[in-house]
Parts: structure tokens; sequence; C-alpha cells
């Protein structure tokens, strides 16, 4: 009898609306539920907001009017910069249109399960031939020669001394290798050093400088005192592109002009740090190439700048890698790691590749922590990486 893959359906998540989607003012006076007079629905659409203290008690006719501007506010409000963190309605906006995880690795994930499934399909019957196909399964995920083979014959134990016969305890146990390989990429921030200081690097075309600000954006979440550096003195309008993110999030943009020395402007950014009481300082600096010599001895030079102030900073070294070119990140992150240390990593790009298995490469190739993963546009689909959350959405759960 044939065997078939399903992917398990996710719980659904209702985001309830609140009452604090209508704004306080101090121009609307309290409406009696046994007042007999009509409210005009056009005089109270142009008052600009409603107080929600004074709304004691509302009558069934006003009720529809007051709604109906408050939906109109809500409109409004959604038009309104990612600045607006402290708001309800930019909360719920936010939850609506984020992605979730399984989501995001959609398309790695729909790849495994589609190779996992035609496997099975005359049923689940171990052999040396199933046990090969499941590891060139593993490798065609890009998740690598190595771990695939760790991977499979943790499997072929598992068949024995478990007994697996069901297509989700086969997935589990594959789950929790997957999440073995990655343990060592999940690592804890210590953010006893003040200012933490985080210089992102990378090639051209990785989104380096957005992530940059997603990645303030979500240290700001955290109740964190953040600060830019645009050290991309080289790239035009690079340093625009920082200042006006910086603008959008209420957050400092040290920088200089165009051409500028990059560790004049890491330098002068650390001191300000300092001034300001900064607990994240995270300093941008120019897309290049390993071949770009000039430009690495750039980077060099910005280390040992800090480190004149500090010898621990900078404190993270985070190489931003897009996950589309698979097997190729580790060629990447290796020629980096050589030139500059590079000790912390932020993989992106993870919902527009079928190539999600490459963060278990680079875990196990290079045995640094992912800090962040991207797999989608918006602010909130850049997250924190979690060793087992990544596993199962690569590897989701299943049913017969």
């Amino acid at each position: 009898m044939g065997f078939f893959f399903r992917r398990k359906k996710p719980k659904q998540t209702t985001v309830e609306s609140t009452p604090e989607s209508v704004p306080e003012a101090s121009n609307i006076e309290a409406i009696n539920s046994t007042a007999d007079t009509e409210i005009d629905s056009q005089t109270l659409a142009s008052e600009s907001s409603i107080n929600n203290e004074s709304l004691n008690v509302i009558n069934s006719e006003s009720t529809e009017t007051i709604d109906e501007l408050a939906e109109e506010i809500t409109q409004e409000a959604t038009l309104e910069t990612v600045t607006d963190t402290d708001t309800q309605e930019k909360d719920t906006e936010e939850q609506e249109i984020n992605k979730t995880l399984d989501s995001g690795l959609s398309k790695s994930s729909n790849s495994l399960l589609g190779s996992l499934s035609k496997i099975f399909s005359s049923g689940i019957e171990f052999s040396d031939d199933i046990f090969e196909d499941l590891e060139d399964t593993l490798i065609s995920a890009d998740i690598g020669v190595e771990a695939s083979m760790s991977m499979i014959e943790a499997l072929r134990k598992a068949s024995k001394t478990q007994k697996l016969k069901t297509a989700q305890s086969i997935v589990s146990c594959l789950q929790e290798q997957a999440s073995a390989e990655l343990a060592i990429a999940e690592k804890s921030w210590d953010f006893n050093l003040k200012p933490y200081v985080i210089m992102m690097v990378g090639v051209n075309g990785v989104g380096k400088t957005t992530t940059t600000a997603k990645i303030a954006r979500y240290f700001q979440k955290q109740g964190k005192n953040v600060m830019l550096a645009a050290a991309d003195t080289f790239r035009a309008a690079a340093t625009e592109q920082l200042v006006e993110w910086g603008k959008r999030l209420d957050i400092p943009v040290i920088h200089q002009s165009h051409g500028a020395d990059a560790a004049a402007v890491a330098h002068d950014a650390f001191n300000a740090a300092l001034a300001r009481n900064i607990d994240v300082l995270i300093i941008d600096t120019a897309g290049r190439l390993h071949t770009q010599t000039d430009l690495m001895d750039q980077l060099g030079k910005v280390t040992r700048v800090l480190k004149k102030i500090d010898q621990d900073t900078p404190h993270e070294i985070m190489q931003v890698l897009d996950s589309t070119t698979g097997q190729n990140a580790l060629s990447q992150l290796k020629h980096f790691k050589d030139a500059v240390g590079v000790n912390s990593l932020c993989l992106t790009k993870l919902d527009g590749s079928a190539k999600g298995g490459v963060a278990i490469s680079l875990s196990r190739e290079h045995q640094l922590p992912i800090r962040f993963i991207g797999i989608g546009e918006s602010f909130d689909d850049l997250r924190a990486f979690s060793a087992g959350d990544f596993s199962k959405a690569l590897i989701p759960d299943v049913e017969a």
C-alpha cells in the first residue's frame, strides 16, 4: 500500500481587536445611553480623536457611528511609519502580516517532504537503498555531506533500537538530529558589555544595510538603547539609506560624508555610544568581495581602531549570508572569517530558497552562532535563531 506525507495544518492564531484602537482626545463630550438626540456622523467624523475615558455609555444608534470613525482612524494609523511601536494598533497590524517560521521555510520543507513521500511511496521498509536515498535527499537540501551522513547513521540505529514504523517517528528522529547539529549555533548574548558593539560584514547584495536596521529594531523592542554607525562610505547613497532607517526607527545614526574613512566613523560612533550610555552599537560596513583587497584591509583597520579604544571590541563581527547561494555561503564565510575574524552569522532570504539546510552545513563546518534568520521582508520576519524551531520548520511534522 502506498505511503504519502501530508503536512500537518498549523494552528491558526486569532488576533483580537482591542478598545485601544480608538485613540484618546479631550474634545468629545460623554454620550449618555438614554440620549434621544442623534449624533451627526459628519460632525463626529470631522473630530480628530475620541476620549475613551469619557465614553461611559453609548446608545445603540451612536455605536455604529463611533465604530465607523474608529475604523477610519485605524486605517490612517496603518500608513504611519514603523516608529509607532508603542501603539496596540501597530502591534496588531504587524502580527497579522508576520509570516510563521513554517511558511518562511516552506520552499525547503516542501522540497524535503516531496522527496520523502517518493522514497516511502511503497511503505516504510528500511534497507540500504532506502538509507542511501534518504541521505541523497538531505544532501540535496544543502544540509551537507558530513551532516547528512551523520543524521542517516543516527536514523539507522534508531530504526533498530526504537523500531521506527511510522512517518512521524522517522521525521521526529531527523528533527532531533538536525537540532543536535544546530545546537552549537544557538548561543546566548553577553550584554554585560556596554556598549555591545556589532560590526556587520558581507558581500554585495545580501541586504546588509536593511538587515542592520531590522536588527536595530529587534534590540529596540527588547528595551535596549541602540545606535547605528554608517561606515559604508563606499557605496553611493548607503549612508543616506541608513540615516533614513534611523529616522523611521527613532535611532541615532553616526555618519560622515561619502568617501570618508570608515574607521573614523566607527571611532566617532563608539565614543558617542559611550557618552550617551548606549546599550548596543551596530556598525554597517560596505559590501565587498574577498578579492577586493583594499576593502578587506579597510575592515581590518576598523577593528584595529576600535580595539585601541577597547580591546574587546568589536564584540561581534556578524556576517550576513544570502541563503539562496546555498553551499557558496560556506566559501564566503571562510574568506571573511580568515580575513577579519567573523564570529557570528545572520542568514537572510530563507523564504526565497529551497536551500534552508545550509544552516546545518554552516553550523557543522564553522561552529559559529547563528544570531538571526530572515524569512521575509517585514521587520518581524527577522527572527532570533532557535535550533529546535528551525529544525521542525525545515523538517516539519507529517501525518500519514
